[in-house]
């Protein structure tokens, strides 16, 4: 099926192959609709157990295969052993939230005295620096980790290495031929890396990192020997999950086994400052990486945005209850604060005249924008015209630029190619965001860079107008049996997309607006069946109007499924992405 809809995307059905959905079904005695989305999924035979159950402890590689972790675990130990204490850098974002955090709370369960330094993001920026490390050295910390960042960060490395001071990096951004002289550079993406697991996050580096140290002390007896209770890691899989669905990376391998079971952590609330954003936000369901990607994850992204940068940190290491509760209402009045300027400034660059046709990829700048938001507003922009999007904020001839790409277009390694082509000041990122810093005297040099390095790969940019969906589906399969045999699949994410169903023959019984922005709506099914249903950020769109028209022509809706929970009452609803009307 075919069909162009009132946004301009030609829908299209993915493919799937008949004798593997034959074979799911009699082998692992699985219902029609999973054992086609496996088969859409392309989901190998010998792979189903594991994706259907996926299990840490299946798949779990050994953390020594990452290249310098040998170096990095034999360093920190004589750090524990000494009882010294180490300092942590972490990013600004929610994978450096909880990267720090998820050391932080390592050492502390050892009884090893840390240090933490988030960087301001208009006055410092991204990476580490002398002046953070500087203050580290006058707190008396004899070891420096460097999380969610580093690999790029050559100078204050090397100042710290002057200062007697080893600096162990824990990153997954994209490297250089020429590494920073740390002592240990534990990244799957350095270019010398071997070990296939370069789909992790920050916090998965982590979470292996603390893996190989437990096992390590383990071995020397050290917990015994000092009367300490020897942290279980799996604990920590919601500080570990969150940071992997927040930083998109694919919930493949490692990665969907980490937030599966770290969903289960959760739903726990060991964390108190987890627990209370949950508490504070009224999330009565069960958590899913919506609510991480979606609910928490901007909350915790806020303070570094919009507020205090060390915010979202200090929260997932807080045990105290009223300064925690102090800390994430703050993080939620920034997240408001963050959305008025969001909207502001996303309505000032779609009313101005720019080259979207034209241009293979998106390139703004403007006087002054918030820095805080516009990696945010390149996402949106990229959404919006299905193009790698650029977004610079200029201040005295400097420029803050934050971009985001889409699959095919590994926008790291242009920044970083810029970088040594002397285009950038410095930059950095991995496949699918990147931020940087430009002369804006260059901004012309820069554009023609990225044009050309888009237009090398040949992409067909046409291919991102299509609207891929998994299903026909009739108007009564919106139940909860339903729902959970498709949700057997979760979690969903980048790597495994979120199953998206069409629906055909349906009219509009009544349509309101909700939130300011979103329309819910009662349709009627060809086969009598009420349907609720929800399309978010539509009121001003092509797909808000057809809904608001209250008109009589029947219409085809494509969308997925969502799970309302509220008081012991649990309904499914269908979200709308986009209509087609029926001629």
């Amino acid at each position: 099926m075919i069909s162009q809809s009132v946004s301009g995307k030609n829908w299209i059905s993915k493919k799937f192959n008949s004798d593997d959905i034959n074979f799911f079904k009699s082998n692992f005695f699985l219902d029609e609709i999973v054992a086609k989305l496996l088969s859409i999924r392309k989901i190998k035979k010998e792979e189903i157990k594991f994706f259907l159950n996926p299990s840490i402890k299946n798949i779990l590689p050994n953390p020594f295969i990452l290249k310098d972790m040998d170096r990095a675990i034999e360093r920190t130990i004589s750090v524990v052993l000494k009882k010294e204490k180490v300092g942590i850098f972490g990013d600004y974002d929610v994978d450096g939230a909880t990267s720090t955090a998820i050391l932080g709370q390592y050492f502390k369960s050892l009884n090893i005295d840390y240090e933490i330094y988030i960087p301001d993001r208009k006055s410092e920026g991204f990476g580490p620096n002398r002046k953070a490390f500087l203050e580290f050295i006058n707190l008396g910390v004899n070891l420096i980790f460097t999380v969610d960042c580093g690999t790029l960060s050559f100078e204050p490395i090397d100042f710290a290495k002057e200062k007697k001071i080893d600096v162990i990096i824990l990153d997954h951004h994209q490297s250089e031929i020429k590494l920073p002289n740390a002592h240990s550079i534990v990244n799957p993406n350095r270019f010398d890396d071997r070990s296939e697991l370069n789909y992790l996050c920050a916090a998965g580096v982590c979470f292996l990192f603390l893996i190989a140290l437990n096992k390590k002390l383990r071995e020397k007896n050290w917990f015994k020997l000092n009367s300490i209770l020897e942290p279980n890691l799996i604990n920590i899989l919601d500080l570990v999950s969150l940071g992997t669905v927040c930083d998109v990376v694919p919930l493949v391998g490692l990665n969907r086994a980490i937030v599966y079971q770290g969903l289960k952590v959760l739903k726990k609330k060991n964390n108190l400052g987890l627990k209370t954003l949950i508490d504070i936000n009224n999330i009565e369901s069960n958590i899913t990486t919506y609510h991480l990607g979606y609910v928490l994850g901007p909350r915790i992204n806020a303070g570094g945005r919009v507020g205090r940068s060390t915010h979202g940190a200090n929260l997932l290491l807080n045990t105290d209850a009223q300064e925690t509760f102090k800390i994430a209402s703050e993080l939620n009045n920034y997240n408001k604060e963050r959305q008025i300027l969001e909207s502001e400034l996303l309505k000032k660059i779609l009313n101005t005249d720019f080259q979207v046709n034209s241009d293979p990829v998106i390139i703004l700048h403007g006087e002054n924008w918030h820095e805080g938001i516009i990696g945010i507003i390149a996402a949106r922009v990229k959404e919006k015209f299905n193009k790698p999007t650029i977004i610079i904020s200029s201040i005295s001839g400097l420029g803050k630029g934050s971009a985001r790409s889409i699959l095919g277009f590994d926008i790291g390694s242009v920044v970083i190619g810029a970088v040594q082509n002397d285009i950038l000041v410095k930059g950095g990122g991995h496949k699918m965001a990147a931020g940087f810093t430009i002369n804006m005297a260059k901004i012309n040099e820069f554009k023609e860079f990225v044009f050309k390095k888009f237009r090398s790969i040949n992409m067909n940019l046409e291919e991102k107008k299509n609207y891929y969906f998994d299903s026909e589906i009739s108007p009564s399969a919106v139940n909860i049996d339903f729902f959970e045999k498709v949700y057997s699949l979760a979690p969903f994410g980048s790597g495994n997309t979120e199953p998206r169903f069409v629906i055909q023959n349906l009219k509009v019984l009544n349509s309101k607006i909700v939130g300011e922005k979103h329309i819910k709506s009662v349709l009627l099914g060809s086969d009598s069946t009420v349907l609720k249903t929800i399309s978010f950020n539509s009121v001003e769109s092509e797909l808000g109007s057809y809904l608001l028209k209250r008109n009589l022509k029947s219409f085809n809706i494509a969308g997925k499924l969502s799970l309302n929970e509220w008081k012991a009452q649990r309904n499914v609803e269908f979200i709308i992405d986009d209509i087609s009307v029926i001629k």
